[in-house]
């Protein structure tokens, strides 16, 4: 059926005008450029964030919510430390850097690189005490809470004396009048969370060793992963530090933010897609240059990668409307696949000068044909990987391909009928070596090399597989330069750990409930600080109590104002008419509550607004344009859920231990998330693999019976066999990009397998076309295993070994070939 397919096509492209053809194929690229140049002026981009490039996680939509909030919180920010050799400097520093940046946001207004520019904001306390002193009757710290419930007031007294007779402290006569016993400063700085960090002048600093760092803040008005943001901030903190070197010369920078990782991750993909895709184009030329000696074959090749280009780009822009410069990387090794049809048309014609241009690809047709829906399959089998990025690669090649196909079929009938190439030397050599190849192989045919050759295979597969090792962690697929991590470690360390990419989503049936689980949370946390497990915590624990923690602060309370007033102003020495007043302020504060919504108005309430998830919009606090998500309306009568950001992890598995039990609390943590998803996909491309094979088997047994379709299928199948055993000896791990790479080395392999079980003439032509679309394959290949870029070094890697080993394997279908042959012969006559 497949055959008959092929027959009757190939019987159409012989009666079809060269001419028509050629008029078709040029339609057909200006139609693809004018499309591609359409979606560029309608806002097609290159993306650059290695995030777009990971796999979608299956999470409800509290879940899904809350990894977008902790995102758009914190991944645009940038955090800069000036250290100096004292606090003087370092704040004049500060204050010269963020001067800067606010002159370029005042200049550029709307189309300022950097917002929020920030430091420490000395009114916040100010804030803070004005929000929270109407409720102070609703608030006690852990201490007074016990003093009062065990009635021990005399404590609190002695607390509020010694507090009036320090320099030091609040006490003033406003606040005696209202608050007698002085708890509500005690209160005002619990709020403050314990760190090393201080503030003066408006600048945060903290000391590093005998030095003193200023910390400075600002947030990206776009994506750090946008190349042109990271441009314009990058310039706007360039001139701001350049700025703060000449007047401070003695001052070290130390950044840390998405941004630095951002254009260290892009500078190298730009680096390695120039580097990379001109030796492997340059690589082409000459290997088509060495094989021919011609111009012509040299410009059609040239074409056929143009062309697949092309339509690459035009595919990919019109399904994702971007292009990653990820996907540009690994289409690079386009360039040496493309080629492929060229060098099997020129290699044919060479092998049979009196057959034309029309007749030679009508010739070579079918093969090519099954060759490309192979090759055009495996990526597809790669576009099942639930990344982006690698979905995007899978369409971009594909697509390339279908042009480099096309352009044989439709544009070489005419244009590469001129004289033919002065390439019978490579030809010759090529003959002489596939001679060899069939004459060593011979000897494995006998009983004894059969099993010498198998034995050999044998050990080496075993030894090395058993070695192989996993690796799905994607951390280890996009490690930026120590110039980019050394300074961010140091500035986390100063800042007690930061903040890192982990954190617990606390969820509950209502409000109350929530803050209720926060406050039971927060000393589980506590208890992880001391015993090491975790650096510090942000909850709105600290900053929202509870109504029944409220309630229960004003029952306790109630013993002093409602009974022992008296003894207290007595005690104190304070006027006895301020009992009248005093209790009516605390009556009348018993029905007024601390909530979130009013928190949430004020400017550390905003800065703290992400981390609380309401079920429905009309309850959302909104906070720097970071809660828009219109999907909050549909989510009404969901859980309220609260984030709980964590710094300074050092055991991961001990945190998960503490909550592995309690369904309210999760613990968010999307790397490790994303790397269970990597390992279950690794396992399903592996298994993809074992069915793509099975499926070519039945594909191929159509048109060469199965015993030769078992044959052409072993070959790329042992190939990737070899390729794994080689990996695991040499100690590299096994990861999904080595998995996708093996289905590639099926696809592009497969292809040299037909070609040689269609071969004729002694396949003379089919060695030399596949030792030439070997060589520009590896050159592709080989180039991107010495990427900086752990996902494409494996990708790499693993085709440049799995290429290889199909090549020395492949002419050996041949001598198969042969001995199916000569078996049938026998069995004929014997019948």
């Amino acid at each position: 059926m497949a055959s008959n397919f092929a027959a009757r096509a190939n019987q159409a492209l012989m009666q079809s005008s060269p001419k028509w053809r050629l008029v078709v194929w040029l339609l057909l690229m200006l139609t693809a450029s004018l499309w591609t140049l359409q979606l560029w002026q309608n806002g097609a981009r290159v993306q650059s964030d290695i995030l777009a490039m990971l796999p979608h996680l299956q999470q409800d939509k509290l879940t899904e919510r809350a990894l977008n909030q902790v995102e758009a919180t914190l991944a645009d920010q940038v955090y800069i430390a000036l250290v100096a050799k004292d606090e003087t400097t370092a704040i004049a520093a500060a204050k010269l850097l963020m001067q800067k940046l606010e002159d370029d946001l005042v200049a550029r207004g709307k189309q300022g690189a950097l917002t929020d520019i920030r430091s420490a904001d000395m009114q916040l306390g100010e804030a803070l005490g004005q929000f929270y002193f109407p409720h102070r009757f609703k608030l006690l710290t852990a201490p007074q809470a016990e003093a009062l419930a065990s009635q021990n007031i005399e404590s609190l007294i002695e607390a509020a004396t010694a507090q009036l007779y320090n320099a030091f402290s609040y006490a003033n006569s406003n606040l005696l009048a209202q608050d007698p016993l002085l708890l509500f400063p005690a209160n005002l700085l619990t709020l403050a969370p314990s760190s090393k960090v201080r503030a003066s002048q408006g600048i945060l600093f903290v000391n590093q060793g005998d030095n003193v760092a200023a910390v400075v803040m600002a947030k990206g008005r776009e994506s750090a992963f946008n190349p042109n943001a990271q441009l314009a901030q990058m310039t706007v903190l360039t001139q701001g530090l350049d700025a703060v070197k000449q007047s401070y010369p003695d001052i070290t920078v130390l950044k840390a933010g998405a941004l630095f990782h951002a254009l260290a991750a892009t500078q190298t993909a730009k680096s390695e897609i120039s580097i990379l895709g001109l030796a492997s184009l340059l690589g082409v030329i000459a290997l088509v240059w060495l094989a021919f000696r011609s111009v012509m074959p040299l410009l059609l090749a040239i074409v056929t990668i143009s062309s697949g280009l092309l339509l690459a780009v035009t595919f990919t822009l019109s399904v994702f409307g971007e292009l990653h410069l990820l996907t540009l990387v690994f289409g690079t090794s386009l360039i040496g696949i493309a080629i492929d049809y060229s060098f099997h048309f020129y290699c044919e014609r060479l092998s049979d000068t009196e057959r034309s241009a029309q007749a030679t690809v009508a010739y070579i047709f079918p093969t090519v044909t099954l060759a490309f829906i192979t090759s055009a399959l495996a990526y597809v089998g790669i576009g099942l990987a639930p990344f982006p990025g690698m979905q995007q690669v899978a369409i971009f090649c594909a697509a390339g391909l279908l042009g480099a196909y096309l352009t044989l079929i439709l544009a070489y009938p005419l244009l590469a009928g001129s004289r033919l190439p002065a390439g019978s030397r490579p030809l010759a050599l090529a003959g002489t070596y596939l001679a060899c190849l069939i004459q060593l192989s011979k000897r494995f045919t006998t009983p004894l090399g059969m099993g010498m050759f198998a034995l050999v295979i044998l050990v080496w597969c075993l030894g090395g597989v058993t070695k192989l090792t996993v690796d799905d962690d994607i951390r280890h697929l996009q490690q930026s330069p120590a110039s980019v991590t050394e300074p961010e470690n140091q500035l986390r360390q100063l800042l007690s750990g930061g903040t890192d990419n982990q954190f617990l989503l606390v969820r509950a049936p209502s409000e109350e409930a929530l803050l209720q689980q926060l406050e039971r949370v927060s000393p589980m946390l506590d208890a992880a600080i001391t015993n090491q497990e975790l650096g510090n915590y942000v909850s709105l624990s600290r900053y929202l109590p509870s109504h029944q923690k409220q309630d229960t602060a004003y029952r306790l309370l109630g013993e002093i104002y409602q009974t022992q007033l008296e003894q207290v102003l007595t005690s104190l020495g304070l006027d006895e008419n301020l009992k009248p007043e005093l209790q009516a302020a605390y009556l009348a504060a018993k029905t007024e509550y601390i909530t979130p919504a009013a928190f949430f108005t004020l400017g550390a309430g905003k800065q703290l607004a992400p981390l609380w998830l309401a079920p429905n919009e009309a309850n959302w606090p909104v906070s720097n344009g970071a809660l828009n998500d219109d999907r909050a309306s549909a989510d009404h009568g969901a859980d309220y859920g609260a984030i709980v950001l964590l710094g300074g992890i050092q055991q991961i598995d001990a945190l998960k231990v503490r909550f592995a039990h309690d369904e309210s609390v999760q613990l968010i943590d999307k790397v490790a998330d994303i790397s269970a998803v990597m390992g279950h996909y690794r396992l399903l491309t592996l298994k993809l693999l074992a069915l793509a094979l099975g499926i070519a088997l039945l594909l191929f047994s159509l048109n060469f019976g199965f015993k030769k379709a078992a044959v052409v299928v072993a070959v790329p199948a042992l190939a990737a066999l070899l390729t794994l055993a080689t990996l695991g000896l040499t100690g590299s791990p096994l990861s999904l990009f080595h998995a996708l790479a093996l289905i590639l080395v099926f696809g592009i392999g497969i292809d040299y397998s037909l070609f040689f079980a269609s071969a004729q003439n002694h396949g003379k032509a089919v060695m030399m076309a596949v030792f030439m679309s070997a060589c520009s394959t590896l050159l592709a290949f080989g180039l991107l295993a010495f990427s900086q870029t752990q996902a494409i070094h494996y990708f790499g890697l693993t085709l440049s070994l799995g290429i290889g080993f199909t090549f020395l394997l492949s002419p050996l279908i041949l001598t198969a070939t042969l001995a199916l042959t000569t078996n049938q012969l026998l069995t004929t006559k014997k019948s």
